[in-house]
């Protein structure tokens, strides 16, 4: 599966910030089960680089499954040995987005002035990851994708809820990451799931709209 009809299909992002290798797959099913395409695992998750090689391996033909707050050029080598096939990051960082371009993985750099925008996207990055996003909230969101290029994609992550989907949308959005609005360390497969789903549904009642 490409990216870009992972994100198509279902514009969400799961970020799993603090899941353990032990409960990763449970959790990781139950994503699956409720539509999610897209599974991050960022590195200041215990042995998250353990935790992508389970997703990859047991989700990968159906998702993609990469790994967050990457800060570190060094650590794209090996989110590609562990089968990871994004590598989301806080902040623009070149390097970081031309190591993981040579290593055949999909950058996807945080900004928010439209020059760190303009820095990712000229070093290769064809997707954006608008962070925090809650700070400016959709009328800052709005402004700066006036100015970037239309087949540049841009995500609202931080602070940005299933619930307020449409008003990222319609201010630009393309889709949102989700983190503590969708998982929380020491939460069951079982409410995982409960929460996907009705993010999910969210996605789907708007598109229905349309």
């Amino acid at each position: 599966m490409l990216l870009e009809d992972a994100l198509r299909e279902t514009p969400l992002i799961a970020i799993l910030r603090g899941v353990r290798p032990d409960e990763v797959l449970g959790i990781g099913d139950a994503l699956v089960r409720a539509g999610f395409k897209v599974i991050e695992v960022p590195l200041n998750s215990p042995q998250p680089f353990d935790s992508i090689a389970l997703l990859a391996r047991e989700f990968g033909a159906g998702a993609i499954i990469g790994a967050g707050t990457v800060v570190d050029a060094g650590d794209v080598e090996r989110v590609a040995e562990a089968g990871g096939r994004i590598v989301i990051a806080p902040n623009t960082d070149t390097a970081i987005i031309g190591r993981s371009i040579a290593l055949g993985l999909t950058p996807f750099p945080g900004f928010y002035t439209p020059s760190e925008a303009y820095a990712a996207i000229k070093a290769g990055a064809r997707y954006l990851k608008l962070f925090p996003a809650a700070t400016g909230g959709v009328a800052h969101l709005r402004a700066v994708r006036t100015v970037l290029p239309p087949d540049v994609k841009v995500f609202a992550v931080g602070g940005a809820r299933p619930s307020e989907f449409s008003n990222w949308r319609d201010a630009g959005a393309d889709g949102l990451g989700l983190g503590g609005e969708l998982y929380r360390p020491g939460q069951t497969a079982e409410e995982t799931y409960e929460k996907a789903r009705e993010a999910v549904a969210a996605v789907r009642a708007y598109a229905a709209e349309r």
